[in-house]
């Protein structure tokens, strides 16, 4: 009987940012088990470029059609091109590999999909820790998920929350808070920052019971997240600091580390953690 670890599952990539790209070079060196067939990029012809660069012969196709070439479709986009990735690939029923976990809480619709065809929706832990423990103390009680999120300003700029109010991070000379709420509140407000909390809130709580807070602080030149959980089973929190990429400050270089761990898991005999 062939099983998942006998045979080579097929991959798509959409996008080829700062976390695609990299995603993209890992599984094009010949990963054993899984297979490099298709990527899609908002820019096609940067796009092509970048694939020639890097010595990888893949078609680029449309984000929607990633899931007639593949069978685990990733998504690597911006928030707002989440649907063009995210619903042919549950629909066609494939593994279905989110990184915007902010754009899924505003979509959950997508497992009642998955359910009816056979796909599976999996959030890698991205840029952040403890979301096993979470998980497992999901199982009992929480009585409550607070993080803290502390980015340096240059890594916040340009969030729909800062702009719709009117907050400015210029010539900041200490730590300022510029939010407090829950984690669908942040999620909307934050889309490229804090993607980590939607993956918290979805692996505890939820969106509504888990509080925020984030704050801009010049001093740092790492993102750094805290995670204070309270539970019938255990207390514990959770602290990491994480490298900004050069390319895009918003997004950390354990981004796609966690991607290439998720795909992997996949495949390999023996997978440690829940």
């Amino acid at each position: 009987m062939s099983t998942t670890a006998e045979r080579t599952l097929t991959v798509g990539v959409g996008g080829l940012g700062t976390i695609g790209l990299p995603v993209a070079r890992w599984l094009a060196a010949g990963p054993t088990s899984l297979r490099l067939v298709a990527v899609s990029a908002r820019n096609r012809e940067r796009a092509i470029e970048r694939l020639s660069a890097a010595g990888i012969a893949v078609p680029v196709v449309s984000a929607a059609d990633l899931a007639a070439h593949a069978e685990i479709v990733i998504e690597c986009m911006p928030a707002a091109a989440f649907d063009s990735v995210a619903e042919p690939a549950v629909e066609a029923g494939r593994i279905f590999v989110a990184l915007s976990a902010g754009a899924l809480l505003d979509r959950l619709h997508l497992a009642e999909t998955a359910r009816r065809t056979g796909a599976r929706i999996i959030v890698p832990s991205g840029a952040i820790l403890g979301l096993d423990a979470v998980r497992a103390a999901a199982q009992g009680t929480i009585r409550s998920v607070k993080m803290i999120t502390r980015k340096p300003p240059q890594g916040l700029v340009g969030s729909p929350y800062l702009e719709q109010n009117r907050i400015s991070l210029e010539g900041l000379t200490g730590p300022v808070r510029v939010f407090s709420g829950t984690a669908r509140e942040g999620a909307r407000g934050f889309p490229a920052n804090v993607n980590v909390a939607a993956a918290l809130a979805m692996a505890g709580v939820g969106p509504d019971a888990t509080t925020l807070e984030i704050w801009a602080d010049p001093a740092l030149t790492r993102n750094t997240h805290r995670i204070e959980v309270e539970a019938d089973s255990a207390r514990f929190s959770m602290s990491i600091e994480g490298v900004p990429s050069e390319e895009n400050p918003r997004t950390g270089k354990l981004t796609p580390l966690s991607v290439i761990a998720c795909l992997k898991g996949l495949v390999e005999p023996l997978r440690i953690g829940t």
